[in-house]
């Protein structure tokens, strides 16, 4: 008997499947291996690993250096070859960070659209699996208002196991203050490496802010999946409508139609001060909708990566 639920949407890549379809495929494990899967059969080729590459500095050629690596602009400017190095190149230790606040059990369209604490498992699950693949270490920190799972970077499958065992049936719970785990992290982390933060960023930003830039002073490159509900962008509806903060439990009666306008500046205007406050901090930023396929989401952030390592190596 077959028992692979991915046969609910055959012949389709199943990280350019919906959200909605996509929860109804099976476990865990099974739905991120179907989304890596899909993902790297679309993935071009291409010389860049990845999260792995940062350059790092250029030094003199040697006999025997990968003829790839050498800096032909250099050698135009200097008549002189140089090669490339980069950091980390071949055993990149990444640390994912994931918000499991009662804010990102959240769904504007349940059952149909899964919440933000799914759409982040699966993505957790996915660059975690993708990272392993490529000979990378990677490790899974879950936190609300403080650190509530914690497995340090490693690699091979013994370590893919226990990414599957700590994200499986994860609830949200708590309230959010990332701030205080953010630094927690970057003292327990010895060497310098990758932090991947999944959030919904329903927190203190000037805090949160202050924690990234931390991270970033002890030399860590720093990522953030900010991840949003479609219901969260835009108020629907129309009418009287009753709001409650998942984590404090207060209520809010409003009128839709009267308040949609200036909620909509206030989001456009969020959004636009994580960007401009992260950005030249030299975290790299990605919205995500939680409506979208997964497959995009990677294809963006790995696109934006690469982008991000040829403009260093050409300098």
């Amino acid at each position: 008997m077959n028992t692979d639920r991915s046969a609910a949407v055959p012949g389709r890549r199943k990280d350019l499947v919906a959200p909605e379809e996509l929860a109804a495929l099976g476990g865990l494990e099974l739905l991120v291996r179907a989304v890596v899967e899909g993902f790297l059969t679309g993935l071009h080729r291409s010389p860049h690993r990845g999260f792995s590459a940062e350059f790092a500095e250029l030094r003199g050629y040697r006999p025997g250096d990968d003829l790839r690596h050498i800096d032909w602009r250099m050698y135009a400017r200097s008549d002189r070859f140089y090669v490339k190095q980069f950091e980390e190149e071949t055993n990149l230790r990444a640390q994912i960070l994931l918000d499991t606040s009662a804010s990102m059990g959240w769904s504007s369209r349940p059952p149909a659209l899964p919440t933000k604490l799914w759409y982040g498992r699966v993505l957790a699950g996915a660059l975690a699996l993708l990272l392993l693949r490529q000979g990378d270490r990677a490790g899974l920190t879950l936190f609300d208002d403080r650190i509530g799972g914690w497995v340090p970077a490693r690699g091979g499958r013994r370590q893919w196991r226990e990414f599957v065992r700590l994200l499986h049936g994860l609830e949200a719970s708590g309230s959010t203050d990332a701030s205080g785990s953010l630094r927690e992290v970057a003292l327990r982390l010895h060497r310098r490496g990758l932090v991947i933060l999944i959030s919904d960023l329903l927190l203190d930003p000037d805090e949160t802010l202050r924690a990234l830039k931390f991270l970033r002073h002890r030399q860590h490159q720093v990522i953030v999946f900010h991840l949003m509900d479609p219901g969260e962008m835009d108020l629907a509806g129309a009418g009287d409508v009753r709001f409650r903060d998942p984590e404090t439990g207060e209520d809010l009666r409003v009128d839709v139609a009267e308040v949609r306008s200036k909620y909509r500046e206030a989001v456009a205007g969020a959004l636009e001060e994580w960007r401009r406050s992260l950005r030249p901090a030299g975290i790299r930023y990605h919205l995500v909708d939680t409506s979208q396929p997964l497959g995009s989401v990677l294809r963006t952030a790995l696109g934006r990566q690469a982008s991000h390592d040829r403009r260093a190596g050409a300098g």
